[in-house]
């Protein structure tokens, strides 16, 4: 779902970059030593999920997995996050530097998201937990979409019709991303 160069205008990109520095100074704060090779997983994990992705308009659809990032790191997905970003920018050029903070935000700030709303329920044991597994993932894909939808938006009217058109692309990767969530999920709670 990465934004391409040369897309949106510069306010999106400079309230973009400005979010996405005050979440990474925030996310550093928070993320403490211990949780750095944690970290450095994730950020891998999300890297490779989306290396296979499939162009669409001025983005593209593709695994995210940033709803378990968010899951296990909260606030330090931020940062884990960006430098996924800025990796795939530079060697595969999924993205751009100029849109560095903004597809940190479109990433980032779903997991933060789903860390807050549903981080508490999917430890709890039974359907509640698993239905709350299921809605980490594909809440954060439905987040990033919107938040990219609402980027091309405030970019130009021009855009709506794209807008639109990546929500509804995205709508089976967030099915699959939540059943993906969901066996993690379950995954982690056998071996823990």
């Amino acid at each position: 779902m990465h934004i391409s160069e040369g897309i949106l205008s510069g306010p999106v990109l400079a309230s973009g970059a400005a979010l996405a520095a005050v979440g990474t100074g925030i996310g550093l704060k928070t993320l403490d030593y211990d949780r750095i090779a944690r970290a450095g997983i994730l950020s891998a994990s999300f890297f490779v999920a989306s290396l296979i992705h499939v162009p669409i308009g001025p983005s593209s659809i593709h695994l995210i997995m940033n709803g378990i990032v968010g899951l296990l790191l909260g606030w330090g997905a931020v940062p884990a996050l960006l430098v996924a970003l800025l990796l795939q920018a530079v060697l595969f050029q999924f993205g751009g530097i100029t849109t560095l903070g903004i597809n940190t935000v479109i990433m980032a700030a779903p997991a933060v998201a789903v860390y807050f709303l549903f981080g508490s329920l999917v430890r709890r044991s039974g359907a509640l937990g698993l239905a709350a597994a299921f809605l980490v993932g594909f809440c954060a894909v439905l987040f990033s979409g919107v938040i990219a939808a609402a980027s091309l938006v405030f970019t130009g009217e021009s855009f709506v019709e794209v807008a639109g058109l990546i929500l509804a692309a995205h709508l089976p990767v967030m099915v699959i991303e939540g059943i993906v969530t969901l066996f993690c999920v379950l995954f982690f709670r056998k071996v823990q």
